[in-house]
């Protein structure tokens, strides 16, 4: 009978991993080993090099996961390196609490538990509830009952339970937290989360394992007035170098909130911008009955575009009539800020020009009414700068309401869309019947050329003449063989080739910029269409964008304080310094070269939030991807300003008042500038300050996520290039890919989540760790997956075992000098595997420094210790190997480092060691390695070949230490062409034997062709060394070491090592191939 319960898993080794780490932490708690001051001047610290790393203070609206986790460890990682490399390393740690997604997140938790007290207290609408529920579970059964005539129709009835929760509930959103019910009604206080989620944070990372200065640690906001007071200097700084102006501009903008809504105040949308757009007005000459209440009034439909010079060769206009299923697509009829004048457009671009001045009130819609596509067929428009009047509207299908206005006008001459949509329209008398489309709406329309394009067939000769065209969406379409509106990925490939021609090589044809280039009349003849009324400004999101308050965003017309990003003279500082810049790839460099050629002014100020008011301008907060550019220059200092709870309350050592931090103490800390004259600070006290920041920055490496070069870490950039000098101006940035977790991504809503307190729970902080290592290092999304730290928690605690068995002097071992040839193996891919990882470390690749100081050692010793047999390992080899690899590991695994150290009996702490000195690496004994394992391989699949014929107990292998005279000739001519750099192609195979320096051996040339073609795929793999004439090293001696180890590989009671040039039997000599330097011989009895 089966068990009722399998046994409990059990947790030992991670158990004592984890206690190994506790202890660890203790110690370096007592030991202040992260906690580092800028040194005396003259003193041996002011001699060491210093690195300063930083990484983007976490949000502090819940607890870090995997993600936070995962970005890091590559600062982590980097501290660890650096300090074994001798270097005095700082890594401080803040928490970002500035902006929106806090407050939103308070102000939905007062929603919750007022919308939870008025459904618990109100009967009636409990009992109202409880009925509609009741009715609602009977319609599901009939519903349930209908599902097999029409499974389509089919709805699942919310349970009572799922309806009460709701969508978003950030009640439940802390209860997934952890976080105790009766706490959770405090967390309607935005300032209780600052006080609340920093301290888990610490804790949290602690566990982790981090090289951080907790000292240096502190929240933003006015909360901290240290913070507050640096922040405002910092926009002091940038307003009088005139880097911050005021006055309205497009912005994605939360209609919920009222006030802008930045990438950190998003829930989706993070990075997406304004797109602006051109409204062409297009006047209804005559109101169809679906719009008779708007006689009296100027009707214009309005088409979005983002090419106004092509207007002149509008044939009609597109309307969408139905959705794809045929339900009925509605328009609204708007009025605007003219008075009289209504605007048919979608609802989300009338939600859009709501917020841009152009209806009666801001951020408010006047519907007058609803009008439906399909009743909107015909319409006579007088449209502006086209030759056609009227046009009439069309019906297309493709239009999409979720961008522009959904009213399209039609360029059929450069819109390859607009000429295939109006082509079927013509062609096809049963699409125009069937809505209702009168002939003499489309028929008379032919094409208006106006831009010339030079254009060139794809299947053209390379450097063939182009032939200019004045209808490139025809020449297009025939080009890809376009023929209805359904040829869609041809379709695409039309556009993107005619609108690219027509931006970069048009030329206008028609209007009054006839002869200029499409570039220069672009915005020339949108002023035109704005002056003469033709027109309106117009922008929306460039995709949707959701903030944390629930709502979608639009793109408002708002006064707002803005930073001048982008301006040329800074831009180009910036641009200058990033050449200069370690940036670790050629991905991100093109990743920052997008950022600065795009990146304009951007909006710093929000009308409230979490954050510093602008000091010259206190309405206004500053926002949160503003306020944190340069605070990296505050930790150099913070520790002395504030110390204890990280909200500034207690005054640190220095015992300075948040208020005497005026501009011109800020500025003889920072900027070099004279001591403060009426200062109550002691100049003395400020020097202080002064030679933290000054030894401390600039910033050695900046560490982030790759989604942040479009903003923060761009930002970061010219911010200091505006506040500071040169020399100041960050030295290095890493970025990485966001983490999967087992493939897939994280997801609170799926289930595949991991808080970072979850992974250290389950694996240990150093399983963890080392998964994180492996999981990757570029660009690319990473992978952190639960078998490797599962594998991690396993090939730790048995590493322990074997390094407590040699700590406690178990085992047989050798001392004395390394004699071996398998000991001097070991110690040069000790030597070998450092320096490796050491390259490694260097480029930030934490992945191939794990391979190489991990598994590739590991590799090493076990095949050293199976190869040296029962001449047993050597004590000070198995030392050495111990020794280097805890050290070389230990950024990634600190606490089992400290732990190693300790058995070994090393003095100081794991964290005060260095990085272990190796000697030379010996490229020679590399190739005998090389040579062993190749021919280990070969003879395995040999002796598998003659097992299969019959058994093989005894083997003989013949080792040549010299070529044939014949094989030393072909090597020669194979080495010649190698020389002059010329191929082995067939013409060249085929006269080998008419060389003439192998018509002396025509008597082998049965023998000398396959020694050619077998020495030319041992080319192929080895390069130039398979020509080489002699070993640089003894073959026979190799192999005399290892006997004992061959032998049992290969499951052989004999083996023989003989001279291939002593072997005197014929038969023999004619069944076998010849023996050459590195090609064994070998025979299997």
């Amino acid at each position: 009978m089966a068990e009722a319960s399998a046994e409990p898993k059990s947790h030992a080794r991670r158990d004592l991993l984890i206690e190994i780490a506790n202890k660890a932490q203790q110690r370096w708690e007592a030991d202040k080993a992260f906690e580092l001051d800028a040194p005396a001047p003259g003193t041996p610290e002011a001699e060491q090099p210093k690195h300063f790393v930083t990484f983007p203070y976490p949000y502090m609206n819940g607890t870090l996961h995997l993600g936070h986790t995962f970005s890091l460890t590559k600062t982590e990682f980097s501290m660890g390196y650096e300090r074994l490399k001798g270097k005095r390393t700082l890594w401080p740690f803040g928490f970002h609490c500035t902006g929106m997604p806090i407050q939103a997140a308070a102000d939905n938790l007062r929603r919750d538990i007022i919308g939870m007290f008025n459904s618990m207290y109100d009967e009636e609408a409990v009992a109202a509830a409880e009925e509609a529920e009741a009715a609602k579970a009977e319609a599901a059964k009939e519903a349930a009952a209908d599902a097999v005539a029409d499974p389509t129709k089919f709805k699942a009835a919310k349970t009572k339970s799922a309806s009460k929760k709701g969508k978003g509930n950030q009640w439940q959103t802390l209860e997934s937290m952890g976080i105790p019910r009766e706490d959770i009604p405090r967390f309607v206080d935005p300032v209780f989360w600052l006080q609340y989620f920093p301290p888990i944070a610490k804790r949290d990372l602690i566990a982790m394992g981090v090289k951080v200065d907790w000292r240096r640690s502190f929240i933003t906001t006015s909360v901290n007035p240290y913070y507050d007071s640096f922040i405002a200097w910092q926009f002091e700084k940038l307003r009088k170098k005139e880097k911050v102006s005021f006055g309205k501009r497009y912005s994605v903008f939360s209609p919920c909130d009222g006030q802008i809504c930045a990438d950190h105040d998003r829930a989706t949308g993070e990075g997406v911008g304004p797109q602006e757009y051109t409204l062409i007005k297009m006047k209804v000459m005559e109101l169809p009955p679906c719009m008779e209440q708007l006689k009296g009034s100027q009707v214009f439909l309005l088409a979005a575009t983002l090419r106004p010079e092509t207007m002149y060769g509008q044939t009609n206009c597109w309307v969408l009539p139905h959705d794809k299923d045929g339900s009925d697509v509605w328009y609204g009829c708007y009025r605007t800020h003219v008075p009289g004048e209504v605007v048919v457009v979608g609802e989300r671009a009338a939600q859009n020009m709501a917020f841009q001045e152009l209806t009666p009130k801001f951020g408010e819609v006047d519907l007058v009414c609803k009008v439906r596509g399909r009743d909107m067929m015909g319409l006579p428009l007088d449209a502006p700068f086209t030759s056609y009047k009227p046009i009439y509207t069309l019906p297309m299908l493709t239009i999409s309401m979720k961008k522009g206005t959904g009213v399209v006008t039609s360029v059929p001459s450069d819109a390859p869309d607009d000429y295939i949509a109006l082509q079927d329209l013509k062609k096809k008398p049963a699409l125009r019947e069937k809505y209702g489309i009168k002939d003499e709406w489309v028929m008379p329309f032919e094409i208006i050329p106006i831009i010339e394009i030079p254009y060139v067939h794809d299947s053209a000769a390379p450097g063939a003449e182009p032939t200019v065209t004045d209808i490139a969406a025809v020449v297009a379409c025939e080009e890809y063989k376009v023929a209805s509106q359904n040829d869609k990925d041809k379709l695409a490939l039309a556009k993107a080739k005619t609108y690219k021609l027509g931006f970069y090589e048009g030329k206008m044809c028609i209007g009054d910029f006839k002869g200029k280039s499409v570039q220069d009349a672009k915005n020339s003849v949108k002023d035109q269409l704005l002056a003469c009324g033709g027109a309106y400004k117009y922008a929306e999101p460039e995709k949707e964008v959701m903030s944390r308050s629930g709502n979608e965003c639009v793109v408002a017309l708002t006064d707002q304080w803005y930073i001048k990003y982008g301006e040329e003279h800074w831009k180009a500082q910036v641009e200058a310094h990033m050449k200069r810049m370690n940036l670790y790839n050629d991905d991100v460099r093109t990743r920052f070269e997008t950022a600065l050629s795009w990146l304009g002014e951007w909006g710093c100020s929000r009308s409230f939030g979490l954050g510093t008011l602008l000091p010259w301008d206190k309405q206004f907060v500053i926002e949160s991807l503003s306020d944190s550019t340069v605070y990296m220059a505050y930790y150099t200092f913070c520790h002395l300003l504030q110390q204890g709870p990280f909200d500034g309350s207690v005054p640190g050592d220095a015992n300075i008042a948040a208020k005497d931090l005026t501009e011109d103490v800020w500025d003889y800390v920072m900027l070099n500038a004279a001591p403060p004259p009426n200062s109550s600070i002691p100049v003395e006290t400020l020097d202080r300050l002064k030679r933290e920041f000054h030894y401390w920055y600039p910033v050695d490496l900046r560490v982030s996520g790759k989604d942040l070069i479009q903003n923060h870490l761009t930002f970061f950039l010219y911010n200091h290039a505006a506040i500071f000098p040169e020399e100041y101006m960050p030295r290095a940035i890493r970025t990485n890919g966001h983490v999967l977790l087992n493939g897939e991504k994280m997801s609170k809503s799926t289930g595949n989540f991991k808080t970072l307190r979850q992974a250290l729970e389950e694996y240990s902080a150093d399983a963890m760790r080392f998964a994180l290592a492996l999981a990757g290092d570029s660009n690319e999304d990473a992978n952190f997956e639960h078998t490797v730290a599962n594998a991690a928690i396993l090939k730790l605690t048995n590493e322990l075992q074997f390094i407590r068995q040699f700590a406690e002097g178990k085992g047989e071992m050798r001392e004395g000098p390394l004699e071996l040839f398998v000991d001097r193996v070991f110690e040069n891919e000790i030597n070998r595997y450092v320096k490796s990882s050491e390259a490694c470390y260097e480029l930030m690749n934490y992945r191939e420094v794990v391979v190489e100081a991990w598994d590739k050692l590991q590799n090493a010793r076990d095949k050293y210790r199976a190869m040296v047999g029962p001449h047993g390992m050597h004590r000070g080899l198995v030392m050495s190997f111990i020794r280097k690899q805890t050290l070389i590991m230990s950024p990634f695994i600190p606490h089992y480092a400290e732990h190693v150290w300790e058995l070994l009996g090393e003095g100081g702490g794991v964290m005060q060691a260095r990085w272990p000195e190796v000697g030379h690496v010996d490229p020679v004994l590399i190739r005998q390695v090389t040579y062993f394992d190749k021919v280990l391989s070969d003879a395995r699949s040999k002796v598998e070949k003659a097992r299969a014929k019959q058994p093989v107990s005894r083997a003989t292998w013949y080792i040549a230490d010299s070529f044939l005279d014949w094989q030393q000739a072909t090597l020669g001519v194979l080495q010649g062409v190698h020389d002059r750099g010329e191929p082995f192609g067939k013409d060249f195979k085929k006269g080998l034997l008419q060389h003439p320096a192998l018509t002396p051996f025509k008597s082998q040339s049965k023998l000398l062709m396959p020694f050619a073609a077998f020495v030319l795929d041992d080319y192929a793999q080895r390069g130039a060394e398979a020509f080489e004439l002699k070993m640089p090293f003894d073959e026979g001696g190799i192999w005399g070491d290892s006997l004992e180890y061959v032998k049992k590989e290969l499951g052989l009671e004999g083996l023989e090592i003989a001279a291939w040039s002593e072997l005197k039997d014929e038969a023999l000599l004619k069944k076998l191939q010849p023996a050459t330097p590195g090609k064994p011989t070998m025979t299997w009895a």
